[in-house]
């Protein structure tokens, strides 16, 4: 799929600019783009229907952070520090090997970094020593509620979710060269890019075999993420990463630019920078009575995957007629009045479904 004439305008989208990006030997496509208009001007429903990743270039370019952040990145700090309310934050740390990459020990079954617990204030103070370190340890402040900690941020750094009807707030992202492992968010997401740089690098869903994810749990920030060392693959022992990388795609944003970034697409995030904020907003397609279908997966990992094949196969099919097949199709040959659960779901009938499921696996 591209972003053409049917999604975004073929007059608006250009390949990205710069140089390419090579992993393991091979040069990656460019993530399309665009440039934006402001934060006024979000295309939101254009992205949607286009549903590829798109850079929105100079998006956040007006924005209070992004104009601080170009002057140096003290001066980016010291406006957070004005807005901090002095509650604390939590953030993963990691010693000097780390080397920016929160992720597994040799066994997958620990991290490589700890969870503390301090204020903002401090941990900047941290950062900002550590900026001429050539191997600092690792800092990353990752999905802070902008809101609940920086209040009045908002008011010269944000995007116009509310023109949409949309309910999108903000999460902060703060640390220094800190990759962020490929991994994939169920919302749809737009990331801004406020101070430092970031490389993007992106697979689309159907690359899940082909990216290697980790273990479910524990996982570095709260999702699989791909065991690939994207610096240095290991084609021995993840040959099927040569496939995803055909179909990679890849985009590097300066400060105020800003990628769309579809619901279920794999990403890899890196911050090149020795201080780097990012701000980002997730929304749902789905109504908010809609739960996350991770729950589903995990249901399914305990009552189906371990089955004999030619039950499997049959539950694939069971699946396909009512899950994955037209939403309304399961039910189109019933009376309108005897479909229940084969129509559509609106919030009385979530609560009676999420009733129903409490009431079955308390049993």
């Amino acid at each position: 799929m591209g972003v053409t004439s049917t999604g975004v305008t073929s007059t608006a989208v250009t390949d990205s600019g710069g140089a390419s990006a090579a992993i393991g030997g091979r040069v990656t496509a460019h993530v399309r783009e665009r440039e934006a208009g402001g934060p006024d001007a979000l295309p939101l429903d254009e992205l949607l229907a286009a549903g590829e990743p798109v850079v929105l270039r100079g998006l956040a370019r007006d924005w209070s952070l992004v104009r601080a952040g170009l002057e140096s990145p003290r001066v980016a700090m010291d406006l957070l520090r004005s807005h901090y309310n002095g509650r604390p934050v939590q953030y993963n740390w990691g010693e000097p090997e780390t080397a920016g990459r929160p992720f597994y020990r040799e066994d997958f079954t620990r991290l490589n970094c700890e969870v503390r617990r301090n204020g903002l204030d401090q941990v900047l103070d941290e950062l900002a020593s550590l900026l001429d370190e050539p191997r600092p340890p690792t800092y990353y402040l990752a999905s802070l509620p902008v809101d609940s900690v920086l209040p009045g941020l908002r008011q010269a750094n944000d995007l116009d979710f509310a023109a949409h009807g949309v309910d999108a707030p903000p999460s902060i992202w703060i640390g220094n060269r800190v990759i962020a492992s490929c991994h994939y968010d169920a919302p749809n997401n737009i990331a801004c890019v406020a101070v430092g740089r970031r490389r993007f690098t992106l697979f689309p869903p159907d690359q899940i075999c082909n990216l290697y994810p980790g273990p479910l749990e524990p996982t570095p920030g709260g999702q699989a993420v791909s065991v690939v060392d994207f610096v240095e693959p290991d084609f021995e022992r993840h040959p099927r990463f040569r496939e995803a990388l055909t179909v990679a795609q890849t985009a590097l944003l300066e400060p105020g630019d800003a990628i769309f970034i579809p619901s279920m697409w794999w990403h890899h995030v890196e911050g090149l920078d020795a201080f780097n904020v990012l701000v980002n907003y997730w929304w749902s397609s789905m109504p908010a009575y809609i739960p996350t279908p991770m729950h589903a997966l995990y249901h399914a990992l305990w009552t189906i995957r371990d089955r004999p094949e030619r039950e499997k196969q049959a539950w694939k099919q069971v699946f396909e007629h009512y899950i994955f097949g037209p939403a309304d199709g399961a039910g189109a040959h019933l009376p309108e009045q005897a479909r229940g659960v084969l129509g559509p779901v609106d919030e009385t009938m979530a609560r009676q479904l999420r009733a129903m499921l409490i009431g079955k696996l308390n049993r």
